[in-house]
């Protein structure tokens, strides 16, 4: 996946996710995607998504999380369903 791919889909995580569940999403994105996002630069891939540079952090923070995280496959097909509709 190519810093392109990743805007997008760290865009549209953030803009389909509940009202309070923004910062949560950005936490899922960066442990979904932890291995593809070594050597990315994070403020500068939240900007190109169209959010504050500064959640480049809240990435960081899913991404570190990802060594003590699974996600569950029914959390996933339950968030990607909620994002599509």
């Amino acid at each position: 996946m190519n810093s392109q791919q990743l805007a997008e889909e760290l865009s549209r995580m953030y803009n389909t996710a509940l009202r309070g569940g923004q910062v949560a999403m950005i936490h899922l994105f960066g442990i979904k995607y932890a291995n593809e996002l070594r050597g990315v630069g994070l403020s500068d891939l939240a900007e190109q998504a169209g959010i504050s540079r500064t959640y480049g952090t809240e990435i960081n923070k899913g991404r570190n999380l990802a060594k003590y995280v699974d996600l569950k496959p029914q959390v996933i097909n339950h968030a990607r369903r909620r994002f599509l509709s």
